[in-house]
């Protein structure tokens, strides 16, 4: 499997790394987010209507607030790293699912050899009908425009294959992908992209936040997530693919996923070998995700950013008017790379280049925010770094870990979860 690189000259003079035992030891008492600033305990209904609530957030830990963005404690005996240490090697296990889909016998080939007869009319005809779609667009790379979201069956698998070639444009103004089904953590069935190139996508919102009389009021919008890919009660597989200046809604406090956004998944979502570069969203400037597993292996997150601001919380005091059942307040900017919010989940980051990306004003988590919000039950809520640098990402951070010697993942990382374990990584201190 071939993995798509890019080069970036980022200084990794900050970046420290983390073996089993790192960040063990005492830490002193959690500034800024260990108030509740930045925590998204993100509840919701089952039926997944609407959009996420917003909740309120590590109520110990360690951290600083998002403005400095400095460290919040000590590494507990980390070992430092050569900066150039080998990255992108996950040494873990990558699942099934994380390899390319057989393409062998596609349900439909879109074009028939030349890149004029690969236009939209037929990629559309195409990933609505569903099962393996590929390309034959001729030997030379072929952008296709989408003026339209092209909608996937959510009843069946589909496999969208662009063959190292192909490029989906949404031109500025065009989300690309959705799978959407009304139900919530209960479909079996799946989206895989692999070997292609999805850019310049747009999801704007359409649902915005009533104007309210307190400044500290949450502004923005209740939807406008995945700028590129948009999914609920769906899995999604994504293998050896590009994902580059994607926009989400840029402002909310539980929107977000510049290029890709998964709610409500019962088996989550596998990113294998993939480039995320450019992309925006009030949260997860790359991959948002509510209640949805999210593990990725040896793949590239840079120059994405959380475009929020203020996190976001449940409190009267700060604002009288109720949205979404709660007295939300700030407007997003947490998950600069990757956000992850939700009961019973967890996150795996192996092999991993997570570099240069920013969590918006007065939020956090520049490389990750993660909540689990029932870390008490053997359920979820762990972390998982392994084989992953993290260098020169901005905002607030915290870590609020209920059990293991792990105590502090790092300035990149904004979490509230049940355990973590790294192993062989760099992540910044």
């Amino acid at each position: 499997m071939r993995r798509s690189t890019f080069v970036a000259s980022l200084s990794l003079a900050a970046v420290a790394c983390a073996g089993a035992g790192c960040g063990s030891g005492s830490n002193s008492p959690g500034e800024g987010a260990a108030s509740g600033d930045g925590g998204s305990s993100g509840s919701t209904s089952s039926s997944g209507s609407g959009s996420s609530g917003s909740g309120s957030g590590a109520s110990s830990g360690t951290g600083s607030g998002a403005t400095s963005g400095s460290s919040g404690g000590t590494s507990g005996g980390g070992t430092i790293l050569d900066a150039s240490a080998p990255t992108g090697r996950c040494t873990l296990a990558i699942p099934a699912r994380g390899q390319a889909a057989d393409t062998s016998n596609p349900t439909t080939v879109v074009g028939t050899g030349t890149a004029a007869s690969c236009d939209f009319g037929h990629l559309q005809s195409a990933v609505t009908k569903g099962g393996v779609v590929t390309f034959n667009c001729g030997s030379a790379p072929a952008t296709i425009k989408v003026t339209g979201t092209l909608n996937v069956p959510t009843t069946k698998n589909t496999v969208i294959d662009g063959g190292h070639l192909v490029t989906l444009d949404g031109g500025g103004s065009t989300q690309i992908l959705s799978f959407n089904s009304a139900n919530w953590q209960n479909n079996e069935n799946s989206l895989t992209v692999q070997y292609i190139t999805l850019t310049n996508a747009k999801m704007t919102g359409t649902m915005a936040i009533p104007a309210a009389p307190q400044p500290a009021c949450s502004q923005g919008w209740d939807d406008g997530q995945g700028g590129a890919i948009y999914m609920r009660d769906g899995n999604l597989n994504v293998i050896d693919s590009i994902f580059t200046n994607n926009q989400a809604a840029p402002l909310g406090p539980d929107t977000g996923g510049g290029a890709i956004y998964v709610q409500g998944s019962k088996h989550g979502t596998v990113i294998v070998g993939s480039v995320f570069t450019g992309n925006s969203a009030a949260n997860g400037g790359a991959v948002g995700g509510l209640f949805n597993e999210l593990d990725v292996y040896d793949s590239t997150f840079m120059g994405n950013k959380a475009v929020g601001h203020d996190a976001n919380n449940d409190d009267m005091s700060m604002c009288t008017v109720m949205n979404n059942g709660q007295y939300e307040v700030g407007s997003g900017g947490n998950g600069g790379a990757l956000y992850s919010d939700g009961n019973s989940v967890n996150v795996v980051l192996c092999g991993d280049d997570i570099e240069g990306n920013a969590a918006g004003m007065n939020a956090f988590g520049g490389g990750l925010f993660f909540t689990s919000n029932n870390w008490q039950t053997s359920a979820g809520g762990t972390l998982t770094i392994a084989d992953t640098t993290m260098s020169g990402n901005t905002g607030g951070h915290w870590t609020n870990v209920q059990t293991g010697t792990v105590k502090n993942v790092g300035t990149a990382v904004g979490t509230n979860n049940k355990s973590t374990t790294i192993t062989n990584s760099m992540v910044q201190m």
